[in-house]
């Protein structure tokens, strides 16, 4: 079962990743101008907040509910879902969860960097 340790140190191996509190709550956001956040973990450690275009979320979320939520009337309007912890496979899904939430946040010149992130470690599919 993925912890909010995992999240961090996963989250923090990211290029230009830090931690910065916000909203009550630590946030991973890819440091620089503009400084975009990537990931959130909620205040009970469960669940983690990550970039997701409207479109994939609502397929991924049909799919596996269990795993895959919006916070209704928090997420609606913006590119963003929640994931239970609990709920993912293995470490490798945390990685590919995060690291596709981290290349919709950094900027060009940061993923032209490192194209070795381009389609995560192993692939979304771990």
């Amino acid at each position: 079962m993925a912890t909010a340790d995992d999240v961090r140190r996963i989250a923090l191996s990211l290029p230009g990743a830090v931690e910065k509190l916000a909203w009550g709550m630590p946030t991973f956001r890819v440091d620089g101008p503009g400084g975009k956040v990537f990931a959130s973990l909620d205040d009970d450690d469960r669940v983690m907040g990550v970039k997701c275009p409207k479109e994939d979320r609502e397929e991924l979320i049909a799919a596996e509910p269990g795993k895959f939520f919006i916070r209704e009337g928090h997420d609606d309007n913006y590119a963003w879902m929640r994931v239970r912890l609990a709920a993912l496979d293995d470490e490798d899904e945390l990685y590919a969860v995060l690291a596709d939430s981290w290349r919709q946040a950094a900027p060009r010149r940061l993923l032209a960097a490192h194209p070795d992130l381009e389609a995560g470690r192993g692939g979304p599919e771990g």
